[in-house]
């Protein structure tokens, strides 16, 4: 999509933060940020994605002249503030997960250090961009492997919330997993191959479905999958259809297939698959749409379907039960006096208590299978020891020692001092990734209902900061 400026899509309390940062005179201290994500049924596992639009926020953030006047008419900030304003620009460190990769709940997902101000303005925007397409990525993929290896194409973009969510839902599928999607001005944007074929009004405003059949045939010769659910499935679509394609094969094309569209999916694809062979057309296929979700994907294999493409729409886009990622942005270190601070939020729900620290994440594979056993959060020049002994942060009874593994840092730079230094791949190699990082992880971690809960633990340094805070032993600076 075109590059956009969108320096004012925050909160306003980031704004009047930033303001009392500028007349304390601590704008310019260094801090670190977390962003990371809490725990959901739906999220034991996340595939992360947004990265590129968070690149070009960053790079175009900038308080235009128009911008300016309208915070000065709201007559709560103060004019050297706003003048600091019209100069402002992003000179900070950014660390992140590469979209595709598989980021786990509370660990670090990106990382900012970067002048307090600069830091505190650009949370909102950042939160919104990689929790949406997160999300969406996220769903993608539990779709894609409810498919059990059959291709799904994302046809959401009438049930988004919007033009964006729509287009960047779109883009995240992909990244999850999807092979296509509907909406055509995504495709072009994002090089996504396009789906589509023609609605029940197509069908509805010919005197007859064979009429509508036949018609569709002659404009699409060579891409012609005819939607066979309009008035009788079994009675008159799939006939009908077949009627048509034995047109098609005599003048020399070959016809794609029939979508279904609503009904009991499972017994009209088994019938539908019986008559297209006895027809001679065993490899047109068959397309499933109609409110398709992980539980009726599963339920379809069960019942032995015999379908080949699912378009997967209004369950994808909006990330049916689950439509927030949840994610959150805090404070781990502060400059305070020319000295780092390490901060803590302590909470009595133990979930809300953060890790301190400038960090990262390493993620851990066993030497023998290749998968991932472990992730964990480690301060920024830790080294972990060999072996490891992992264990649960508060229940000290569970844990895991490991006599050798490979590890792998899961953050990458990607701006520096302010200027971008990281290439982002084409949207087919993140899909590629995020499937290949997948497969490292056992299938216990992956399956839907009741899933094992992925290891993310902290290492010694970042657990013994985080007992002087709960103890209150820290040294205050």
């Amino acid at each position: 999509m075109m590059s956009r400026n969108l320096t004012l899509m925050t909160d306003l309390y980031q704004l009047t933060m930033m303001n009392g940062y500028y007349q304390d005179g601590t704008y310019k201290n260094e801090a670190v940020f977390d962003m990371f994500f809490r725990y959901k049924p739906e999220l034991n596992y996340a595939i992360f994605a947004g990265l590129e639009q968070v690149i070009d926020y960053i790079k175009n953030l900038k308080f235009s002249q128009d911008d300016i006047e309208y915070l000065r008419g709201l007559n709560i900030f103060d004019e050297g503030f706003l003048s600091y304003l019209a100069e402002f620009k992003f000179t900070g460190d950014i660390y992140s997960a590469v979209e595709g990769e598989i980021v786990f709940p509370y660990e670090p997902i990106l990382i900012v250090k970067a002048p307090l101000i600069q830091a505190q303005l650009i949370e909102t925007a950042m939160l919104t961009i990689i929790g949406h397409q997160t999300l969406i990525a996220t769903k993608s993929s539990r779709i894609v492997d409810a498919a059990d290896g059959k291709s799904v194409v994302e046809f959401g973009l009438r049930r988004a919330q919007g033009p964006d969510a729509g287009i960047y839902g779109s883009r995240a599928s992909i990244i999850g997993g999807c092979t296509g999607t509907s909406n055509v001005l995504a495709a072009k944007e994002f090089n996504i191959p396009v789906k589509g074929t023609h609605a029940h009004s197509w069908v509805m405003s010919f005197k007859t479905e064979l009429e509508a059949f036949e018609r569709f045939a002659e404009l699409f010769p060579d891409n012609c999958l005819l939607l066979v659910d309009t008035y009788d499935t079994l009675g008159s679509g799939v006939p009908n259809a077949i009627k048509v394609f034995k047109k098609l094969k005599e003048q020399g094309h070959k016809p794609i297939g029939i979508r279904l569209d609503s009904g009991d999916l499972a017994y009209l694809s088994k019938m539908a698959r019986k008559m297209l062979d006895e027809a001679g057309f065993n490899d047109a296929i068959i397309f499933a749409s109609g409110d398709i979700s992980e539980e009726v994907l599963t339920a379809l294999n069960v019942q032995g379907a015999k379908i080949d493409v699912y378009g997967v729409g209004t369950k994808l886009i909006t990330s049916e039960k689950t439509p927030s990622l949840g994610g959150v942005y805090k404070l781990a270190r502060i400059e305070i006096d020319g000295e780092y601070c390490d901060r803590m939020k302590i909470s009595s729900s133990l979930e809300k208590i953060t890790n301190p620290g400038f960090k990262k994440v390493l993620r851990l594979y066993d030497k023998k299978t290749g998968k991932a056993v472990a992730d964990v959060i480690a301060l920024r020049d830790e080294e972990l020891p060999k072996p490891i002994t992992l264990r649960h942060e508060t229940e000290l009874w569970k844990k895991f020692t490991l006599e050798d593994y490979d590890v792998r840092e899961i953050l990458v730079d990607i701006f520096k001092d302010g200027k971008c230094v990281y290439n982002s791949p084409s949207l087919s190699e993140m899909a590629s990734y995020a499937k290949a990082e997948k497969a490292k992880l056992w299938e216990e971690y992956k399956r839907l209902l009741n899933p094992n809960i992925y290891r993310v633990n902290i290492s010694k340094g970042v657990y013994d900061i985080k007992q002087k805070f709960l103890t209150g032993v820290r040294e205050e600076k």
